[in-house]
Parts: C-alpha cells; sequence; structure tokens
C-alpha cells in the first residue's frame, strides 16, 4: 500500500478528453409499451390475493362474480324481473369488471413509472474489471462482483467506479451523469467530509484515486434506490391504512343498507332484484377514491423521484406533507455554497502583511473551502512564510476546540477560529485580547459575515472576514412554508450577532447560534416533544444521529455514507434547499388525495339520485328522478358506466397531482369543497344523463 501511495503522488494528472464522459442513461421507454405492459398487469392484479388488499374493489369484485353467475343462470337466486335478464346482467358484469380493471390499471400505470426507472439505473450497474490493492501494495485485477467493504481499490482517468467507496488518496473530477443527471463532474477528494464519498458506476474522467469500498456486493447506494423506486412491495402509509380502514367502514355500513332494501321494497309492494342491488351497492361505496388511492401513494414516490430524490418508503414521502418544522443548516441552504475570504482586518498596531501571513500559515494545512480561499487571499497580498513542511503539523478544526491551524518548526502556535475560541487559546498562553478585536467582531457580524480570529502563539493578529451571500427568493420560499404552517430554524455555527442578521434577511422563525451538531439534535427533539413533525438535511458524519432522530431526514449524495444510511431520503443533486420542494409535494400528495376523496363522495349523491328513485318505480318516487332518466335499467347503466370511466378519467391527476398552492389548511378545504366537491357534485348528473341518451338511442335499455 505505501508503495502505491508513493508512486500514485509521483503520477501527474491524466486528464481524457471530453468523449469518454458517459452521458446519463435514460429510460427509453416508450409510453406504448408502459401502457401496454399496465394493460397486462392490471388482468394479473385481479388475482383475489391481490385484490383482496382494496376492500372497496374488492366489494366490486365479488358483485361482479355475483353478476356473471347470475347472467349464466338468471334465475339464480329467484325468478328474473327485468327483461332481458341475461342481456342487463351481462352488461352490468362487463361494466363492473372494467371498473376493477381500471381501478388495476392505474395502479399499473403508477408502478410501471417506478420499473422504468429502475430499468435505467440497472443500466448503470454493471461488471467491471477493479485494480485491487493487496496489502504488500500490489494491484491485482478482480471482478467487481468479488469487492467486500474495507478493500482498496486504484481507478484512474476512464474507469467506471466499480462500487460505492470513501477517496482515501487523490483528487479526481468525477462524472455522476449517469446518477444525477448532472452533466457537469464533481470534484472528489480525500480528508473531506462530503466530497469523498464516490459511487459505484460513476465514472472517474480526470487523474486518479485511491478508494475504500464501504459495502458489500449487492448492498451498494444503486441496488437500494432500484429495490426503492422499483417499489413492487410498497408499504401502505399510515394516512393511508386509516383511509383504507374508513372506506372499507363505509363499504360495510352501505352493505347492510342494501341487505335491509329488499324487505322495504317487498312492503312498498316494488321488488328489487339482486343485480340492481349489487349496482346500487357499488354506486353508493366510494369506488373512485377507493380505485385511485394507491396510485396517489405510488405517484407521490415518483414525483419525488423526479426530482432526483430516492425516499426510502412512501411514509417518508408522506411524513413530508405533515412536516411542522425545517431544521436548515445556513451554509448552503440559505447561503449561497461556501463562505469565501473576503478580506483581513489587522488589529493591534499589526499591518495587512502580518496578518496574511499569520492567515496563511494557520491555513495552510486547511483543505476546507473556507481554508483554501483563506490561502488564495493571503497569497494574493504577498503572504510568505518560510518553514519546513515536514516539521509542521496540521491541527484539524473539531467542534469542541472550533478553530484549526498549524504548530510550526520552533514551537509556534499558528490558528484562526471562531473570536471566543482564540480568546481562550490567547489567554492560556499568558497572552490578552483588547476591545479592538470585539469592535471588529461586531463590525463583520452585523455586515452578516462570519469574523475568524488569527493568532501566533500569545497574540492576536486580525480578523478574517468571511462572506455570506443569501440566496435570492429565499425569503420568499420561507414565506411561502409559513403561510402552510411550518415554521423554519436556522442552525448554525456563526455568532448571535452573524446569525441573528442572517436569519433576519433570510426571514426564518428562528435561529440557534453557535451551535454543535448535539445542539442540531436537541433542537429536533424538543420540536417533537411539542407534537410536531421535523424535518432537516445534512451531509456529515456528524449529522447522521440528527438525520436519524428527524421525521424526515433528507442526505446529500456528496455526503458520507453515514449520512445515507442514517436519512429517509437521498438527495442525488445534492442541493439543501430540496428539502422544501420536497415538503411541498409530500402537501401535494396529501391534498391529492383529500381532493378525490371528496370528489368521490360527492359523486356518490348525484349515483343516488340517479338509482333510488327508478329501484323504487312503483312506488310514486319519480318526482325524485329529476334527471329524468329513460328508464330503470338505462339509469342503472349510466350510473355505473359513469362510476366505471370516472377512474382513468381521473389517472392523470391522480399521477401529476392537484396543483400545490401555499395556504393554510382550512383555505385548502375550502378550495377543495369548492372545486372537488362542487365539481363532484354536478358533473355526474351532466355524464349521467348524456350516457342515458346515448343509450337510449343505441337501444340498449
Amino acid at each position: 500500500m505505501n508503495q502505491v501511495a508513493t508512486n500514485f503522488k509521483a503520477r501527474r494528472p491524466n486528464p481524457r478528453s471530453g468523449d469518454r464522459r458517459q452521458g446519463r442513461k435514460k429510460a427509453k421507454t416508450s409510453n406504448k409499451w408502459l401502457y401496454l405492459r399496465a394493460m397486462k398487469d392490471a388482468f394479473v392484479k385481479l388475482n383475489p390475493k391481490y385484490a383482496i388488499k382494496n376492500p372497496v374493489m374488492f366489494v366490486v369484485w365479488v358483485g361482479t362474480i355475483i353478476i356473471l353467475l347470475l347472467t349464466i343462470d338468471p334465475n339464480l337466486f329467484g325468478p328474473a324481473l327485468q327483461k332481458n335478464p341475461q342481456v342487463f346482467n351481462g352488461l352490468l358484469s362487463g361494466i363492473l369488471f372494467f371498473t376493477v380493471w381500471f381501478a388495476n390499471f392505474a395502479e399499473a400505470i403508477a408502478q410501471g413509472r417506478g420499473k422504468a426507472q429502475a430499468n435505467a439505473l440497472r443500466l448503470t450497474r454493471s461488471k467491471t474489471i477493479a485494480k485491487k490493492i493487496a496489502a504488500d501494495g500490489t494491484i491485482n485485477e478482480v471482478s467487481s462482483t468479488s469487492l467486500k467493504q474495507g478493500d482498496n481499490i486504484y481507478v484512474i482517468a476512464g474507469d467506471i467506479i466499480p462500487a460505492d467507496g470513501e477517496v482515501i488518496m487523490g483528487v479526481a473530477s468525477v462524472d455522476e451523469s449517469a446518477i444525477t443527471g448532472e452533466s457537469a463532474p464533481v470534484l472528489k477528494e480525500s480528508g473531506s467530509d462530503v466530497a469523498s464519498s464516490v459511487t459505484g458506476g460513476t465514472r472517474i474522467i480526470s487523474d486518479e484515486l485511491i478508494i475504500r469500498i464501504t459495502n458489500d456486493p449487492g448492498k451498494g447506494f444503486i441496488d437500494r434506490m432500484i429495490a426503492l423506486v422499483e417499489g413492487a412491495e410498497r408499504s401502505k402509509t399510515p394516512n393511508e391504512i386509516a383511509l383504507t380502514v374508513l372506506l372499507a367502514v363505509l363499504s360495510l355500513m352501505f352493505l347492510l343498507v342494501v341487505v335491509t332494501l329488499p324487505a322495504l321494497a317487498y312492503y312498498v309492494n316494488s321488488p328489487v332484484s339482486v343485480p340492481i342491488l349489487i349496482a346500487l351497492l357499488v354506486a353508493l361505496i366510494p369506488t373512485t377514491i377507493g380505485g385511485l388511492l394507491s396510485t396517489i401513494g405510488i405517484a407521490g414516490m415518483d414525483r419525488v423521484a423526479q426530482f432526483n430524490v430516492i425516499a426510502t418508503s412512501g411514509r417518508a414521502v408522506e411524513a413530508c406533507g405533515d412536516v411542522n418544522t425545517l431544521v436548515l443548516d445556513k451554509t448552503g441552504t440559505i447561503t449561497l455554497g461556501n463562505r469565501l475570504a473576503e478580506e483581513f482586518i489587522p488589529i493591534n498596531g499589526h499591518s495587512m502583511s502580518e496578518i496574511a501571513n499569520v492567515a496563511w500559515a494557520a491555513s495552510v494545512f486547511d483543505n476546507t473551502p473556507e481554508g483554501k480561499s483563506i490561502v488564495r487571499l493571503a497569497e494574493k497580498l504577498g503572504a510568505r512564510f518560510d518553514f519546513d513542511f515536514n516539521q509542521a503539523e496540521a491541527v484539524d478544526f473539531s467542534a469542541k476546540t472550533r478553530m484549526s491551524g498549524t504548530n510550526l518548526p520552533g514551537g509556534y502556535e499558528a490558528r484562526k477560529g471562531a473570536v471566543e475560541a482564540i480568546k481562550g487559546f490567547v489567554r492560556s498562553r499568558n497572552g490578552r485580547d483588547t476591545p479592538e478585536l470585539d469592535a471588529t467582531y461586531e463590525r463583520v457580524s452585523r455586515l452578516g459575515g462570519t469574523p475568524l480570529a488569527v493568532s501566533l502563539d500569545n497574540e492576536i493578529y486580525g480578523v478574517i472576514y468571511l462572506k455570506d451571500i443569501v440566496k435570492p427568493g429565499i425569503r420568499d420560499r420561507f414565506l411561502a412554508l409559513r403561510r402552510m404552517g411550518v415554521d423554519t430554524i436556522m442552525v448554525t455555527g456563526d455568532n448571535q450577532i452573524t446569525a441573528s442578521v442572517i436569519a433576519k434577511e433570510a426571514g426564518v422563525d428562528d435561529f440557534i447560534a453557535e451551535a454543535t451538531p448535539e445542539d442540531k439534535i436537541s433542537v429536533i427533539k424538543k420540536e417533537q416533544t411539542a407534537g410536531k413533525l421535523v424535518a432537516m438535511t445534512g451531509d456529515g458524519t456528524n449529522d447522521a444521529l440528527a438525520l436519524a432522530q428527524a421525521n424526515v431526514g433528507i442526505a446529500m449524495n456528496t455526503g458520507t455514507q453515514a449520512a445515507k444510511e442514517a436519512a429517509n431520503m437521498v438527495d442525488l443533486d445534492s442541493d439543501p434547499t430540496k428539502l422544501i420542494d420536497i415538503i411541498s409535494i409530500g402537501k401535494q400528495l396529501l391534498i391529492t388525495r383529500g381532493a378525490l376523496t371528496i370528489f368521490s363522495i360527492a359523486n356518490d349523491i348525484a349515483k343516488y339520485f340517479a338509482i333510488i328513485p327508478v329501484i323504487f318505480v312503483t312506488a310514486n318516487l319519480q318526482s325524485l328522478n329529476i334527471m329524468n332518466l329513460t328508464s330503470p335499467n338505462s339509469a342503472v347503466l349510466s350510473a355505473l358506466i359513469y362510476n366505471a370511466l370516472i377512474i382513468p378519467a381521473l389517472i392523470p391527476l391522480a399521477l401529476k397531482g392537484v396543483r400545490f398552492r401555499p395556504l393554510t389548511a382550512n383555505q385548502l378545504l375550502q378550495r377543495n369543497i369548492l372545486i372537488y366537491g362542487l365539481g363532484g357534485l354536478i358533473a355526474p348528473f351532466i355524464a349521467i344523463k348524456l350516457i342515458d341518451l346515448l343509450i337510449t338511442i343505441v337501444g340498449l335499455a
């Protein structure tokens, strides 16, 4: 291994031409293939073992079988009451069959889109030859399927990364377009908590890396993505289960109502046949939402996947819709990217060149974007600090010390970090701070920047102004969240003054300054104790516990393996602000389910007026036949035809979702009742009357 590392460092960069880049492999599945597959799957789902999982549609399924038997033998349950009972019963059984089939087709379409995405992902997963590094430093070529956790591999420009891993040596550009769809290469380097993770199936396009494998075969990121987006065994979410139970109870209640009708009909001397009773039952139960309920849930996960986010379950997507509190990091989420050094401010009589020299020395081993920007600014100002690098020691930043730096030859100590941390460090070396430091600290903070103090041994040389820029439009997005009842909490390691300035400019509801990883967990637990659902994003190993604690945790694809394992969603684009969009998708799922439930119930009212009056035709209830339907048979057929056709008509809405608007719960309810309640009440009257006229013209009834 040491020999490999030596040779690795000695190599010159070996960039390859752009033609070696691998574009994203999108699914080439045509809509025709998708629909044909869904039609086939809709028949497979007629299996009673599957059908019984949907109580509402199972009632229709059973009714179809009974009426089919009555088609074969109209006198099976007594003398037939209709003219041409076999024709009428045959039409009814066909309509009920297509009602069930359309519901299965809607679900199959939603599942088919997930399977198409899974097929596209499978194209990125292939067996490759990996250069495995043995314990003695030799390199052996092995199959990627034989790699296991802990193995070290060597990749060069043009190679496909054979498995998930962490970069332990080198800096290189990696093409992740096969996973993320983003054509721009991503820089991967060792020693970075959020830029060292690589995914199997991606391609290295420049330089070379040594990678430590983090997953055993079959357990990689792409394997998990395929299993999740395919969703063949999707488990129902709590809200979906609750609504399914409610629909089942309603179906049972209506079944009891229908069972009692023959006695009432006999009393008024208006006997009712079994096919008409089954038709009435199907018209009473909420078949529209019952047939589309599963489709709405699957489509919600698919919409999240279209945002390049992989959810571990429908429960995670649904939880987004119920989120009350959003916990956000400042850097990269509320502000643009990494903080960069904007200015050196010398104090205590020191010159600009002196602070530049000390800042350069304290940052020379700092590989973070902030550290590199400090070095660049110092070199721009002509900084020089001659010492033997082999005799210097890097001091890494930690959440406990809140500073980093370099132990220089001769016992000198160069440090940079939070002002309070540097004050403590200087005092421990018998130095002292000055009012000038506090004044500079406050001035930088009020500008919305982050002040870092710089010291050498027991003397403070000045302050580094790290500039933060609030993302354009972020305030409006937080305002939209507030209208939806979602509180926003910014968590940052910045001091109180800087945090308050950024929080005010961004428009967050609350903030926590000088936060540690433990503070993130504390604020999440506090909100959850108050009965709220909490969402947060993270990318580092120190975020893993907080991501696991949150009800919705989204890890960045560029983040560490620990963060990805702890979260219940992974953002392939590594965009922290996407959490706001995902919450909107979650709420859209809930709104869509609620809107179609209201529409379905409103539909039933119209179907009652279509069927009830004509059932008791001899009981002088014709005054209730406000649609003036031609005959009892045409009324029943029209109502059931509409009941069947409305399911495929609503499939596009179930897949796309009701348009989301940032409104309060009361406003959303009022809007849904006005649009989907009133629309669901009016549309059936018009449609059933038109179908009745068509049936009469054709002569079916």
